[in-house]
């Protein structure tokens, strides 16, 4: 008799436990289409005036080279996205762009990154010495600064740097990566 009166309550206590999950999660269930549809509504793409771009110091130098992360943060107040790789430039003035325009590396994979207001993605930037490329091929003069346009973008904004660059095209001199999630580090992220 003890233990069909232990069963009753067994029983109780589970059929008081199964009301207590199913109530909140009926009422999470009428709640849920609306804020399904906020949640799985795309963020569309990254505007030139959602973003800026800064470099992270100091580079890192190797032999023949210095990398920069190139970092591309969303000053906007609302969500965007970013795919792919910017386009970067040296320039002597905002106006005049030299050598040729930076190549692309691979290493990363390409993903769409979706960039809350406040957040940060990078791009891994290598800089080349340009007298590896001979004074003939090159004609080396000072840049002033990097032209960059986000994935995506028609126009683009200016990042300060003074650096040697190529005024002839032909020497690639620059390369950067894909974006990649997150704030890079210098000397820390690849």
């Amino acid at each position: 008799m003890q233990l069909t009166q232990h069963l009753r309550r067994l029983a109780i206590a589970a059929a008081i436990t199964s009301t207590a999950v199913v109530i909140p999660a009926v009422a999470l269930a009428a709640a849920g289409p609306s804020a399904t549809r906020s949640a799985t509504a795309p963020a569309s793409r990254c505007l030139t005036a959602d973003l800026t771009d800064w470099l992270g110091y100091p580079g890192s130098q190797t032999a023949g080279s210095t990398y920069y992360q190139l970092e591309i943060s969303n000053i906007s107040h609302r969500t965007c996205t970013l795919y792919g790789f910017p386009g970067v430039s040296a320039v002597r003035n905002a106006q005049r762009q030299e050598g040729s325009p930076a190549g692309r590396v691979g290493g990363h994979a390409e993903n769409l990154l979706t960039l809350a207001p406040g957040s940060t993605v990078h791009v891994i930037l290598q800089i080349t010495d340009v007298y590896n490329f001979g004074l003939s091929a090159c004609h080396p003069v000072q840049a002033f600064g990097l032209r960059v346009y986000a994935p995506g973008a028609y126009s683009w904004r200016l990042v300060g740097l003074t650096f040697e660059a190529c005024s002839r095209r032909g020497p690639v001199f620059l390369h950067v990566s894909t974006t990649i999630a997150g704030t890079g580090i210098p000397g820390y992220s690849s």
